[in-house]
């Protein structure tokens, strides 16, 4: 089973298992995080999307770190005038690993 969930104006597709890097979210190493913005849930064939989210899915992983990605360096220059500008930057990010993907259906009583 997959997911496509939505987190830092991203979006990611996830399954079982993944260790992915998103952007920073407040939350201690090691703590569990449950994601809710869940856009598509897919099995096999089968495929559910949301409007705009699917209702009752989740996804549930634990924090294993927090860091900051490699330094990007941005140069402009513009020609003929003597003028140059040197910057750097360093985006913060969160990497986790996903446990679990709850599709919210079996939680629901049956009438």
């Amino acid at each position: 089973m997959y997911a496509v969930i939505k987190t830092g104006g991203k979006q990611y597709r996830v399954v079982s298992g993944e260790k992915l890097k998103i952007e920073q979210i407040p939350a201690e190493v090691g703590t569990e995080i449950t994601l809710d913005q869940v856009l598509m849930l897919g099995e096999g064939e089968s495929v559910k999307v949301g409007t705009p989210v699917v209702v009752g899915a989740t996804v549930k992983a634990t924090v294993l770190s927090q860091g900051r990605h490699d330094k990007i360096r941005i140069f402009k220059m513009r020609r003929r005038k003597h003028s140059q500008k040197h910057q750097g930057h360093r985006q913060n990010y969160t990497e986790i690993r996903v446990d679990l993907i709850a599709d919210g259906v079996a939680s629901l009583p049956s009438a």
